[in-house]
């Protein structure tokens, strides 16, 4: 099961909202909503009192809503109640707002796009590229972003080919390749860049994506070629992979006199310019 947290926008007002691929349903900031109908300079408090009102009412929808973390203005992860679609409309028809019909009709509108998505990858990718522009990053980032994600693609697809299993094993041979050009494992750049549990790839920078989309696509290669059997097998290519960065990486730095491995992340240039609202 995964949870993909996106933002998503209402008459220019951002919505953080999540996926669920395993119950297949989005789930929305309650708070961002409450903001969104009432323009309240301070949505918490006006979901603190209107949440204690319901439950004195013995609403079971607040009741059965539950908090996920979601970024905050500030970029860090803080616990914010959700709710469904479903349990959203509900919410809604206590909050009087001449926007409340409208915004039931981008509700329906968000979850029938992520159906469409579902059914056609190309959608999903077109999707991911908004959700990039949104948060500020450039074009010549997002292209690389996404080209990472077709080449992550391809490497799992050989790793399953050859037998490799989901999860631990996954983890390993990235953390392999990562380490053989960056000196790093993935849990070691995360530290190194200040990030917990943020996507490291999303606060790479150009160099650094560019560095890892050579690493995993000359794995994926040498795996079409050689074929090796199962995890045991992967692991060299992976290394072999690595490698192959490794010495574009060292040549580029003894060029640069400089490291290419920056410990920059994302909301250090981009996130808080991108979510300069009210914190929420």
């Amino acid at each position: 099961m995964t949870k993909k947290e996106t933002l998503q926008l209402f008459e220019q007002k951002k919505v953080r909202t999540v996926w669920d691929d395993q119950e297949e349903k989005w789930y929305f900031s309650i708070v961002d909503v409450c903001y969104v109908l009432t323009d309240s300079k301070d949505a918490t408090a006006y979901w603190r009192k209107l949440k204690q009102r319901l439950k004195e009412e013995g609403n079971e929808t607040v009741t059965n809503c539950h908090g996920l973390k979601l970024r905050a203005a500030d970029g860090k992860m803080r616990m914010t109640d959700v709710a469904d679609t479903e349990q959203l409309f509900r919410i809604i028809q206590s909050i009087p707002s001449p926007k409340a019909e409208p915004f039931k009709l981008w509700m329906a509108q968000v979850a029938s796009q992520r159906l469409d998505q579902m059914q056609d990858p190309e959608l999903n990718i077109d999707q991911a590229i908004m959700d990039y522009k949104r948060l500020g990053y450039s074009d010549a980032w997002i292209n690389q972003r996404i080209k990472s994600i077709e080449v992550r693609k391809e490497l799992t697809d050989e790793w399953k080919r050859t037998g490799v299993h989901e999860g631990l094993e996954y983890a390993s041979l990235t953390d392999i390749i990562t380490r053989e050009w960056s000196g790093f494992t993935t849990k070691q750049y995360k530290h190194f860049k200040g990030l917990k549990k943020e996507n490291l790839r999303d606060n790479m920078t150009n160099l650094e994506i560019a560095l890892n989309i050579l690493a995993e696509a000359s794995a994926a290669e040498l795996s079409k070629q050689n074929s090796p059997e199962g995890f045991a097998g992967q692991k060299k290519i992976a290394k072999d992979g690595g490698s192959v960065a490794k010495a574009a990486r060292k040549q580029l730095e003894n060029k640069l006199g400089r490291s290419v491995i920056s410990p920059s992340k994302a909301s250090d240039y981009i996130l808080p310019e991108a979510t300069d609202e009210n914190e929420k």
